[in-house]
């Protein structure tokens, strides 16, 4: 598995990632029609342009197999909102569900998380639908919750929860509790 930057023409590799994982990953969470609306050429001219952007302090990684296939992306920046005191987010992560649970979220995410100290950020939020099983994910990597909000989404109020890391550097490692 080589995990690299995305560069032109991996948007249809990415979008289909995305669409994918979506389905397989929100079904039961997020209303089935919208997700049964979902296609790739729906999500193609975002990812054409996050790849074409190159904004600096912004970064989108894939996960490639060996035939070339794309199977999964991260990307993360300077946070958006500005609510939190949190300087960087990691903005999506996903992978197709038969390469889950195989540790390559965490090379993906580790791959963000360096680009982000490299550009000085040293505090890290990333927002989670609750009942998304990738929240056990962002526990083991050492994420705390540290802020709700409610979404509407498809017609339906869903919660959203905003994990957080106060030391960017200590990703990865399982927060121990108090003693």
């Amino acid at each position: 598995m080589l995990i690299r930057r995305a560069r032109e023409g991996d948007a249809q590799g990415i979008a289909h990632v995305h669409t994918e994982s979506w389905k397989t990953t929100y079904r039961g969470i997020v209303p089935d029609d919208f997700l049964d609306h979902l296609t790739i050429e729906s999500r193609l001219p975002q990812w054409e342009k996050t790849i074409r952007s190159g904004e600096k302090d912004q970064i989108l990684v894939v996960a490639e197999q060996d035939d070339g296939n794309i199977v999964g992306f991260a990307c993360g920046g300077k946070e958006r909102e500005g609510k939190l005191p949190y300087d960087g987010e990691l903005y999506a992560i996903y992978l197709l569900k038969e390469v889950q649970q195989k540790g390559i979220g965490q090379q993906l995410a580790t791959h963000v998380v360096h680009h982000l100290q490299t550009h000085n950020m040293k505090r890290l939020i990333i927002w989670a639908l609750e009942r998304n099983s990738a929240c056990r994910f962002y526990e083991k990597m050492g994420g705390t919750p540290v802020q709700t909000q409610s979404l509407r989404f498809g017609g339906q109020d869903l919660i959203e929860v905003g994990y957080g890391w106060e030391d960017l550097s200590l990703f990865g490692e399982k927060s121990l509790p108090d003693c």
